[in-house]
């Protein structure tokens, strides 16, 4: 049964992989490289050599992106690199046979990288929610990370500006500046698609009152809490830690009670990817 699930799990990962890389080649044919816009990363990359060599995109993807490929399974895993070539395979397959589809927008070239970024962003998140990529120069930025002193982020940045330096060779200045502003759409749509537009958030409260703030969470949130006892370093005061996650839509209430319960308290707020296990699943109040 459990080897059944598993089977069944990854076939609706390899499917949604394949539906995610033909909507990224759509945001790409059928509305970015028509109006002389671009992408970042390995897929940047391919549109410039697309135009300046006349090879088929599809071809240049699939060709490029083998290396991260290769990279992706030895730094993350069979699964992972399984799932990329079904997503890299059916983006190239896609541009294809969406070369000649209509654009669907055209004229005002703010819309245009909006519209494009949103839909590619849609197609790449969707893939990696799924398990899979459809751009490997994440996974070069991973590698380099570990051997430089830089963050991963600003070696994302870095290669990125690569990229587009490169685009503004074919597509101009004005070209290169809308690829990077619809890369930029393109990763907040991936980042909503991935985590959810709810997401989560988690409150380390510091203060004297925490039987009264416990309490007050789990009756008008229906939270749990843990609570834990913390010193500090100067004053040696004892004080107690109360961590609890609540979902954005209660971030403002929660605020709001620890505002009138104690209002010196010390609070530390983060945003969770995901949350698992536990006692997380909300009480009714009501």
């Amino acid at each position: 049964m459990k080897r059944r699930n598993k089977k069944l799990g990854m076939g609706v990962k390899i499917t949604m992989n394949i539906i995610g890389g033909f909507i990224a080649a759509y945001g790409l044919e059928s509305v970015l490289i028509p109006n002389s816009v671009s992408d970042g990363g390995v897929t940047g990359l391919s549109i410039v050599g697309s135009q300046i060599f006349g090879l088929p995109l599809g071809i240049l993807i699939a060709v490029l992106n083998i290396p991260f490929i290769y990279l992706g399974y030895k730094q993350i895993g069979k699964s992972f690199a399984i799932l990329s070539v079904v997503g890299i395979a059916s983006l190239a397959i896609g541009t294809v046979f969406m070369h000649h589809v209509p654009t669907i927008i055209g004229g005002d070239a703010f819309l245009v990288t909006v519209v494009g970024g949103i839909i590619l962003g849609f197609g790449m998140g969707i893939s990696l929610r799924n398990g899979g990529a459809l751009d490997g120069i994440d996974m070069l930025a991973v590698l380099l990370s570990r051997k430089l002193p830089f963050g991963t982020s600003d070696l994302i940045l870095f290669l990125n500006t690569f990229v587009f330096i490169v685009v503004g060779t074919v597509f101009g200045l004005k070209g290169a500046v809308l690829s990077a502003i619809a890369y930029f759409i393109a990763s907040k749509v991936i980042h909503i698609v991935e985590e959810g537009l709810s997401g989560s958030k988690t409150f380390k409260i510091i203060t004297t009152n925490p039987e009264v703030m416990v309490e007050t969470i789990r009756d008008r949130l229906g939270r749990s809490a843990t609570l834990i006892k913390a010193q500090g370093a100067y004053s040696k005061e004892t004080f107690h830690e109360i961590t609890c996650v609540v979902n954005r839509l209660e971030e403002r209430k929660m605020k709001e009670i620890i505002q009138e319960i104690d209002p010196n308290s010390f609070i530390t707020i983060y945003d969770v990817i995901e949350v698992k296990g536990g006692n997380f699943t909300k009480r009714d109040i009501h």
